[in-house]
């Protein structure tokens, strides 16, 4: 069985995987790991590039989508093909050193009791107001939350085989792996670390990939949105009730008058927006009920280069 797998998501990130196995090279010997690149249907040269390396090296595993199916699904699909004692979830444009994994597994071997090595960045190389959101994201799931996800960790985590099959256990289609790794639970050691440059190219993470997928997370490990309707229905039922009283009164003292135009334009707009916000977030439940209900697989594999004996 190989000691470390490295399980590698990659989505057009072809000027970066050969500097990745290389660096991986000087700090592992490569009988102590194999790599899994999981091409997540790039654009790009990323595909040959992986080739290459699989042509080369025999501890390498690509493993080739048919489309795009997310970062989500190529972890997912990583943890299918894994076959380390220790298994290390890391990006391919080096923003996270493999030297660091090497400290993950080292943790691992000197506490038994420690399932998980998960890293958190104690220093953000990016701008202020998107500092401020994922701060912001943190603090607000965790309140809605039944598993609390620690600030600023991310999906760069190294644990061990009993985490995997746990994971593997949870075939859900809307996947957020903070999350899952948090409600499985184990014994999680945080280690700081800071990001480096990108080596090539940019992120693919854009402000709205963002903003959805804090929404996936929301949704997937809380219900609280749906009480949340549940609260504003119920409190502008209460609201029309006592207005209704007050111009049941008004009219019985003062005789009727005639009602406000203003007044009905604004009571009928806050009415319906209160109502497409709860069937919004009704949607968003059912939506996801829906498509899980199809039973689709996460990923679909287009082909697999396993690894030479």
């Amino acid at each position: 069985m190989t000691e470390l797998t490295l399980i590698v998501p990659c989505y057009n990130e072809a000027q970066n995987v050969d500097a990745f196995y290389d660096r991986c090279l000087q700090v592992f010997e490569p009988a102590e790991f194999e790599v899994i690149f999981v091409n997540d249907g790039s654009k790009d040269d990323t595909y040959k590039k992986l080739q290459h390396l699989h042509e080369e090296y025999s501890n390498v595993l690509v493993v080739n989508f048919s489309r795009n199916f997310g970062k989500e699904a190529a972890i997912y699909a990583g943890l299918h093909y894994a076959t380390g004692t220790y298994l290390s979830i890391i990006d391919a444009d080096l923003q996270q050193d493999p030297e660091i994994v090497k400290h993950m597994t080292e943790i691992l071997e000197k506490k038994p009791d420690v399932d998980v090595v998960a890293a958190y960045q104690k220093q953000r190389h990016e701008g202020k107001f998107m500092a401020w959101c994922k701060d912001h994201f943190y603090r607000f799931i965790n309140r809605l939350s039944e598993v609390e996800l620690r600030e600023n960790a991310s999906d760069f985590r190294t644990f061990r085989r009993n985490v995997q099959e746990a994971l593997l256990d949870m075939p859900e289609y809307f996947r957020f792996s903070k999350g899952l790794f948090s409600w499985v639970g184990f014994e999680t050691e945080y280690i700081p670390y800071v990001a480096a440059e990108r080596f090539a190219g940019t992120t693919k993470w854009s402000f709205a990939k963002l903003i959805k997928y804090a929404m996936e997370g929301v949704i997937s490990f809380s219900t609280m949105p749906l009480q949340l309707a549940t609260f504003c229905g119920a409190l502008v039922s209460v609201f029309a009730i006592v207005y209704g009283i007050i111009i049941i009164a008004h009219t019985l003292l003062t005789g009727i008058d005639v009602p406000g135009y203003a007044t009905t334009i604004v009571v009928v707009l806050f009415l319906g927006g209160i109502q497409l916000l709860v069937m919004g977030i009704l949607g968003e439940y059912l939506a996801k009920t829906y498509i899980q209900g199809k039973h689709r697989p996460v990923y679909v594999v287009k082909k697999v280069l396993e690894k030479k004996e």
